[in-house]
Order: C-alpha cells, then sequence, then structure tokens
C-alpha cells in the first residue's frame, strides 16, 4: 500500500466537515449505488454486515422521517437531497453462511440473542462510519445524528423486520459551507492515548 497524497486525506479527514443543510445539488441514485459499492468493502467481524439502510429520498419519506426527529433536526431532515436510516439487523447470522463462509459462524450466534444484539451494534456502527467515509471519497457530504426517537423510527420503518432497528439517522448531500460551525477542536496524540 502507498500513503494517500494530503488531498485524499483532506478531503477524508482533516478538511471534511458535517453540514447541517446543502444546496441544491441533486444526489442521483446512482450515487447511493456507489457509496454502498464502496462502504461494503470495509471489515466488519466476521463479514457480519449487519447494517441495513433505509435511503429516504421521495418527500413522503423525509416527512416521515422527520416527524420521528427531534424539533432541532426535523428540519435537516426535510431540506437534505438524501436522508439515509442506517439500521442493524439481529438476525445478520443467517446470512453468515454466506457472506463468511469459511466456517460455521452461524452457530456462535444462533440462540444467542445478547451476544447477536453486541455484534449488530458494534458492526454497524462501524458501516455506518464508513458510509460516511465512502460519501466524502465520492465528493459528497454527510450530517449524522442521534436527535430522533428510536422507537417511532422502528414502528416507521422497521415494522415489517422486526430483527431490524435504527442505529442513527444522516442527512446526505453536497454540503452548503453557509450551514457548518466553527471546527471544533481536537486534541493531540498525548491526550488521549497511551502506548503499551
Amino acid at each position: 500500500m502507498t500513503v494517500l497524497p494530503d488531498a485524499s486525506l483532506d478531503q477524508l479527514f482533516r478538511t471534511a466537515r458535517t453540514f447541517n443543510g446543502y444546496t441544491d445539488q441533486a444526489v442521483a441514485e446512482s450515487d447511493l449505488h456507489a457509496i454502498w459499492d464502496l462502504m461494503k468493502w470495509g471489515p466488519t467481524s466476521a463479514n457480519q454486515l449487519p447494517a441495513r439502510l433505509i435511503w429516504c429520498t421521495s418527500d413522503a419519506a423525509k416527512t416521515k422521517l422527520a416527524e420521528c426527529c427531534s424539533a432541532q433536526n426535523a428540519p435537516k431532515v426535510l431540506k437534505a437531497p438524501v436522508s439515509v436510516i442506517i439500521g442493524m439487523d439481529c438476525d445478520f447470522h443467517e446470512y453468515l453462511p454466506q457472506l463468511f463462509p469459511h466456517t460455521n459462524a452461524k452457530a456462535w450466534f444462533d440462540g444467542n440473542p445478547d451476544l447477536r444484539a453486541e455484534s449488530a451494534m458494534r458492526n454497524s456502527s462501524l458501516q455506518g462510519a464508513y458510509f460516511i467515509m465512502a460519501a466524502r471519497a465520492l465528493g459528497l457530504d454527510t450530517g449524522p445524528m442521534s436527535g430522533f426517537d428510536a422507537a417511532k423510527v422502528n414502528a416507521g420503518f422497521f415494522a415489517e423486520t422486526p430483527s431490524v432497528t435504527v442505529n442513527f439517522v444522516s442527512t446526505l448531500g453536497h454540503g452548503d459551507p453557509a450551514t457548518i460551525f466553527d471546527r471544533s477542536p481536537r486534541p493531540d496524540f498525548g491526550m488521549f492515548n497511551s502506548v503499551a
């Protein structure tokens, strides 16, 4: 592997921002496929891939999602070109014979719903981060958020798949620079790290 150039590192990390609003530039369905086609390669434990994404592109879907969000976040969901629900499937193990055929990984999780829930949360969170990085790599911006009523999201979007629940929500589009805050500080290595 080679080190990415500074321009790429800036786009992915150093100058990338979380956006509260977007320009009028559209996001095509092909962009959604392109994001998935990148993020699916990000590593998860035993290739679990528990994330289940709902891409809200219609006004009806965004309105339905906005009704589950806080007063601060609802307008962001409505105005974004796309809003995305990153869900997690606690029955991900049913797909392991296909996704991780090297061994009987499904047996690790059979009859153990607590382990499945823990693994689904951890690995769908990883996939949510890959979603953000894939969007950035493709020239798009995101606005991940936690301000929503999980029970309402689950009832509104996952009622027919009860093994799936929401992890977090994000907006997606071409960020409007006027909607970002001044960058918050980031600590140096020594503040939160130690080398053993």
